[in-house]
């Protein structure tokens, strides 16, 4: 195993890390963008009034993204152990 797979397969799980945290991460941004519009029209300035709804909208990006998710990761887990005896020998 030389310097090349060891790059390659942390370039690899980066990858796949953001691209299965994106869809929760950018549900929570696109709400909290909205609680934020919402406190400032209307100057209600609690800090706690953000959390739940973000806490619904990346429950429901889990639901809606999950499969895909699951899909990534286990393709990517099982491209990874198929190379593992490709790595050692």
């Amino acid at each position: 195993m030389n310097a090349e797979d060891v790059i390659t397969l942390a370039q690899q799980a980066l990858l796949i890390m953001l691209l299965v945290s994106s869809p929760m991460l950018l549900a929570a941004l696109a709400v909290g963008l909205l609680v934020s519009i919402f406190q400032a029209a209307t100057q209600i300035n609690e800090m706690t009034l953000s959390f739940i709804p973000k806490l619904i909208a990346v429950f429901v990006a889990m639901v809606i993204a999950g499969p895909w998710m699951t899909g990534l990761m286990v393709d990517y887990i099982r491209r990874l152990f198929s190379s593992i005896p490709g790595i050692i020998g």
